[in-house]
């Protein structure tokens, strides 16, 4: 099997049976990390760059983990470190890693819809990793490995996503794959972190988290952005904690066994307390580890995708 296009640019692009290819090859690929050597040859002679214009740790290092791992020819630019400080458009930075024989490029970007515009441009596949408040593809899919793994399953769970849902665009890609995947999902957050049509996409909202989280299989915190609170969207980060956080108590009302989840950095004692991050069932290690064989398995795809 094949994806439908070129590129991954978000899951809401995908079929359920796209998914779970991107899932069977992840899974394939997660072999690889628990050996001693992870070196393979599936991606020899082919270039992946991957063109980052937000700060990263975990995305950035795991897409270039992933293409060393599998021996490709990998190259990281930053828009500091390039032409584009001196004034070069995202277009033309864009053909020139194309017309430089790059196989795979991935962008993150603050705009959305970054990486669509420049995947209509370039010969190479196309990867969002990150645009804007829009999506992050292959964040949604190592989340929805980690409870394939975990939980055996994904069709059927509850997924409760608390937090700053308004800007996260990991919850937008959650949202659209486990709906297809046949999950549940139910938001909490404060009402001034909600989308108001965020509804009209298949998904229950609360501004009373614990009504998101009763009964949840699966309970994932978003990155609070601390800077909404200057911007008048927080009366505080105690009061966004006490309201809205995530600990040991709130847990109590999800199910006894409901993993706990979070894609990094976590603001510890905002959106989700120390002790709740220590317990066994939290499963945010896993995630990064998950990370890197789910974008070794998309890399893998999308590099191959003429053969």
């Amino acid at each position: 099997m094949k994806l439908s296009g070129k590129d991954l640019l978000g899951l809401k692009e995908l079929s359920a049976e796209e998914i779970r290819y991107i899932l069977y090859q992840a899974e394939i690929m997660k072999q690889i990390l628990v050996q001693d050597a992870k070196k393979t040859p599936h991606l020899q002679g082919r270039t992946v760059v991957t063109l980052f214009y937000e700060n990263s740790t975990r995305t950035r290092l795991s897409f270039e983990l992933a293409s060393k791992y599998m021996s490709a020819n990998a190259a990281n630019i930053t828009a500091s470190g390039s032409s584009v400080a001196k004034g070069e458009s995202l277009i033309d930075t864009a053909r020139t890693l194309d017309v430089m024989g790059t196989d795979v490029i991935v962008i993150r970007h603050q705009m959305s819809g970054a990486p669509h515009l420049i995947a209509q441009h370039v010969k190479a596949a196309v990867v969002n990793a990150g645009d804007g408040m829009n999506e992050h593809p292959t964040q949604a899919l190592l989340d929805m490995l980690t409870m394939k793994e975990k939980k055996g399953r994904i069709e059927g769970l509850k997924v409760a996503i608390v937090g700053d849902v308004a800007h996260s665009r990991v919850a937008r890609s959650n949202i659209y794959g486990l709906n297809k995947m046949g999950a549940e999902v139910v938001l909490g957050g404060p009402a001034t972190l909600m989308p108001r049509d965020i509804e009209s996409l298949g998904v229950t909202a609360y501004e009373d988290v614990d009504k998101a989280i009763k009964g949840a299989d699966v309970v994932m915190c978003l990155r609070l952005q601390k800077e909404r609170q200057q911007s008048g969207l927080l009366p505080s980060m105690r009061e966004y904690s006490k309201f809205f956080g995530v600990d040991t108590k709130r847990l109590r009302l999800a199910k006894e066994d409901a993993l706990i989840m979070h894609p990094g950095p976590v603001n510890r004692g905002i959106e989700l307390c120390t002790d709740a991050i220590n317990l066994d069932r939290a499963v945010i290690d896993e995630q990064v580890t998950n990370g890197v064989a789910v974008r070794m398995a998309v890399l893998n795809i999308l590099a191959k995708r003429g053969n």
